[in-house]
């Protein structure tokens, strides 16, 4: 969804209503109650927002740590770069919390390049 979402420029809200109109089964029935749930008067939903309640609610809470420490020891290794930066963005958004600002998640992806990508994107930025 995240990707069709994008590549229709739905807005947050939209994404909401969108993805609620997909959902079948267990799924319906918890976005119905959940929805319900929310105070009268509340703001729309926005997606960031339902993403991150679907994934607390369906996604197991060991799975969640699995992939937290799969991310904080993420390695560009044998990789190319895109290669990373895809396993990167894979995990981050089990939990955009982890890396709440877009500096930190710079840092931690720098961190996880290559020494060798590291000394050329350096070398480069001299020259």
């Amino acid at each position: 969804m995240h990707k069709t979402l994008r590549v229709m420029h739905a807005t947050e809200v939209e994404g909401v209503e969108l993805s609620s109109y997909h959902l079948k089964g267990v799924a319906y029935s918890w976005f119905e109650m959940w929805k319900d749930s929310r105070e009268e008067g509340s703001p729309p939903t926005r997606w960031s927002e339902f993403a991150d309640a679907f994934i607390d609610h369906f996604l197991p809470a060991e799975t969640k740590v699995d992939r937290a420490v799969e991310f904080e020891t993420l390695k560009q290794g044998s990789r190319n770069v895109w290669e990373y930066h895809m396993e990167f963005v894979r995990l981050l958004k089990y939990d955009v919390h982890i890396m709440p600002t877009m500096e930190a998640r710079v840092r931690r992806f720098v961190q996880g390049l290559s020494p060798l990508i590291i000394n050329e994107a350096t070398t480069d930025g001299l020259t």
